[in-house]
């Protein structure tokens, strides 16, 4: 890997970083159709890459969000073990023959069909916004944060895993979407709990799908040279963006993660098979 790749790669990950902290989703959503973009369709590789380098991001931004005091504790405990379960289920279930060999490419067509959902949900409370009241740290959280259902909480995690594990994304376009729906999460709230679900979880994906990449013929290595030169940048990148998510008005926010969103879509849904 030359220096232009290796400078471009760390850009991307700076890309990857900052809006992954601002919006609360780890940075996959926007590694993966930008690698596909620059160096073409593989996507069991960039899912492997992205794994690890989600990890680095959310952790800078999940500092942001603990110091802004918005992560709510009762939410994660009861998500965080179904998540765990979830990730190594999605994993296995992303190495199995049905995305295989050149049907790798029906993974990046899943992935963009989820992000059209994305979009389309969080235009509709775009449009809602009235009702979407953001909590400062201090005042209470929802009785539905306070104390959640255990069994739903616990199968929202485990949804969130099988989704992060078998896309490789970051969890955060899923989590965040599920809290303000069963848990009536304010949005900023729902965001800061997925940086840290992702913190806690996207470590156990990213080493089994590592350790599988062998199963469709890809060298682990090429994996680890995209991650140490995405990481930099990310964590940088990560860090900036955590603290722009609870500075910038939760509309603009919302609006560039749909933005986001259907870009990512666009690319992923027109991926032809290799």
């Amino acid at each position: 890997m030359d220096i232009a790749n290796i400078l471009i790669l760390v850009l991307f990950g700076l890309g990857m970083g900052l809006l992954g902290g601002l919006l609360g989703i780890g940075g996959a959503v926007v590694l993966i159709p930008t690698l596909t973009f620059y160096l073409g369709e593989d996507q069991h590789l960039y899912q492997a890459a992205a794994m690890i380098c989600i990890f680095f991001v959310s952790g800078a931004a999940m500092l942001a969000h603990k110091k802004a005091k918005a992560i709510s504790r009762p939410v994660l405990v009861r998500m965080i073990p179904g998540a765990i379960v979830g990730i190594v289920a999605g994993v296995a279930l992303s190495n199995s023959p049905l995305f295989a060999g050149n049907r790798d490419y029906l993974l990046s067509r899943l992935f963009g069909g989820f992000l059209v959902y994305v979009a389309i949900y969080n235009g509709i409370r775009m449009y809602r916004a009235g009702k979407d009241v953001d909590l400062p740290g201090d005042e209470p959280l929802p009785s539905e944060m306070q104390t959640p259902n255990t069994v739903l909480t616990c199968l929202l995690g485990a949804f969130t895993g099988v989704a992060s594990g078998l896309l490789g994304m970051g969890a955060g376009t899923v989590a965040t979407p599920l809290q303000q729906l069963f848990l009536k999460s304010p949005l900023k709230r729902a965001m800061s709990n997925s940086a840290v679900l992702i913190v806690c979880v996207s470590w156990l994906g990213a080493i089994y799908k590592n350790a599988t990449l062998g199963e469709h013929g890809i060298d682990y290595v090429e994996s680890l040279k995209i991650a140490i030169c995405v990481i930099p940048g990310a964590i940088v990148g990560g860090r900036i963006g955590g603290h722009l998510m609870h500075a910038l008005p939760k509309t603009l926010v919302r609006a560039v993660f749909i933005v986001v969103c259907i870009i990512a879509a666009v690319k992923l849904l027109t991926v032809s098979p290799t």
